[in-house]
């Protein structure tokens, strides 16, 4: 008897490498970012990172076509960051992905830019209170406080 084994990781095992990966991408970048913030719309972004001169990225991974297609909330992020990406796993199939957000390919251990992001400032006075927000999101969570929502 053949004892075949699936070595594909299922779609939560994906989404988890591929936050993991740019995670850890974006940090290399110079980036803070933090996982599962929600938003003052509601909407609930995978990575939003506070870059070294301010700047503000959202990331939204998509695990596979299925994910992809299924979640159209994405055009949601623009009024919240300067650059919006999305980030997918080596084997996602990029032509099924609009041309407008960037892309960061990636796995468990880092990733790629493989587009960038147009670039569509925040007025200054949101980014101010984004900035504020984050920092206390990010103090919270540190401070062991189950916090995920920004408070505008």
């Amino acid at each position: 008897m053949d004892v075949v084994i699936d070595l594909q990781p299922s779609r939560p095992e994906t989404t988890d490498l591929v936050t993991r990966g740019a995670g850890r991408f974006l940090v290399s970048l110079g980036y803070a970012p933090l996982a599962e913030v929600t938003l003052p719309n509601g909407r609930r972004a995978d990575l939003m990172a506070l870059g070294p001169k301010g700047d503000v990225l959202i990331v939204e991974v998509k695990s596979g076509l299925e994910d992809f297609r299924i979640d159209r909330k994405w055009p949601e992020y623009a009024p919240y960051c300067d650059g919006f990406y999305f980030a997918v796993s080596p084997n996602f199939p990029e032509g099924i992905l609009p041309d407008e957000p960037g892309l960061i390919v990636a796995d468990g251990f880092g990733g790629a830019v493989v587009r960038e992001a147009p670039v569509a400032p925040l007025a200054p006075a949101r980014r101010k209170a984004l900035t504020l927000a984050f920092a206390r999101l990010a103090a919270l969570r540190a401070a062991g406080v189950n916090a995920e929502r920004l408070s505008l």
